[in-house]
């Protein structure tokens, strides 16, 4: 349940986040921002349209966002200022050779959010646009924008930022105790923005809801002595390899980095030695790429426990309509697994 008062704050911690940037540059005559997430999505309501709408923004809507030549198309058209997005969606306009010839001139502040961004995405990003992807943190339950990387930033630098104004983060043990600086723990947040509980389930709520107020976001970060946050992972997604936690963020940011990859995702199998084990989907961005030599790569980037297991070559990976990557279905998949050589 978001109230009145949890999105309006939102909007007006956006907005004082978002200025720095706006007042970079020559005066804008007429702000334009892009949406390209669905309206009914919280990234969508509250950043591209609330916000958009306090500040007189024209607001182009890109009712489908996975047809690249013609997003491209309307990108051309409009003297793009503001560019919400999730990284699946950037990578994909990287990867269309139109999209380099665009003039970026007008971009002052794109916003990544929804899903982790991928380092190999926001430097590629950086190199074409000129203009970096800085990296939000929020969820629906936060209305959704927590924290934030400063929007006057000139590179990518893998964490989320600090909270919002009127914003507080913990990083909380299992007993939902504090832990010292460097060590992962649950994201808690405190703030205007955080819901008021979930609708008929005071049950649900009671288990989320510190307290003190906070919110306990299921999200496994570190905070550094700045407070800074980077995030490590979802909670449920953490996978347990002989007693070892292997987060898939990790593994899928250095997949990433492959030039032969175009998207991938990491998930935990049942494995009766470990307990479980790395399973990876892949996309492969180059079709001769093998399995054999995606694992020879991972095996030079990564400790034995975290080298994937199993990896499979998929031509698409199941997605949410934001472009979020669903590693809940690849688990619940019920499929013969193939051992990689």
């Amino acid at each position: 349940m978001l109230t009145h008062r949890n999105l309006v704050a939102n909007v007006l911690q956006a907005e004082e986040w978002l200025m720095p940037a706006l007042k970079q540059g020559a005066k804008l005559d007429q702000l334009v921002f892009i949406c390209a997430l669905p309206l009914y999505h919280i990234f969508a309501l509250t950043v591209c349209n609330m916000l958009g709408t306090r500040e007189g923004a024209l607001n182009v809507l890109i009712p489908n966002p996975r047809d690249i030549p013609g997003f491209i198309k309307e990108l051309g058209k409009y003297k793009v200022n503001t560019f919400p997005a999730v990284n699946t969606l950037y990578n994909a306009l990287l990867n269309h050779p139109d999209f380099a010839k665009l003039d970026f001139s007008g971009y002052r502040c794109c916003v990544g959010g929804g899903m982790a961004v991928q380092k190999s995405v926001a430097d590629k990003w950086k190199k074409v646009t000129g203009c970096p992807i800085i990296e939000g943190y929020g969820l629906s339950e936060t209305s959704p924008i927590a924290s934030a990387n400063p929007c006057t930033i000139s590179d990518y630098t893998g964490t989320i930022g600090l909270p919002l104004p009127s914003t507080e983060f913990q990083i909380l043990d299992d007993d939902g105790k504090p832990v010292p600086l460097g060590q992962p723990g649950e994201i808690a947040i405190r703030g205007p923005q955080v819901m008021a509980g979930y609708w008929n389930r005071p049950d649900e709520t009671e288990k989320v809801m510190t307290p003190d107020g906070f919110f306990k976001s299921g999200d496994i970060g570190i905070m550094d002595e700045r407070g800074y946050t980077r995030i490590v992972d979802r909670k449920k997604d953490m996978i347990l390899v002989s007693g070892f936690n292997v987060y898939p963020n990790e593994i899928e940011g250095v997949v990433a980095a492959h030039p032969g990859v175009l998207e991938c995702a990491c998930v935990g199998v049942p494995d009766e030695h470990t307990g479980e084990a790395v399973k990876l989907f892949v996309v492969r961005k180059d079709k001769s790429l093998t399995a054999e030599q995606l694992m020879a790569y991972c095996k030079e980037q990564f400790t034995g426990y975290k080298k994937p297991k199993y990896i499979e070559f998929r031509d698409e990976l199941p997605k949410t309509n934001v472009g979020k990557i669903l590693r809940r279905e690849l688990r619940d998949e019920k499929k013969t697994e193939k051992k990689a050589a």
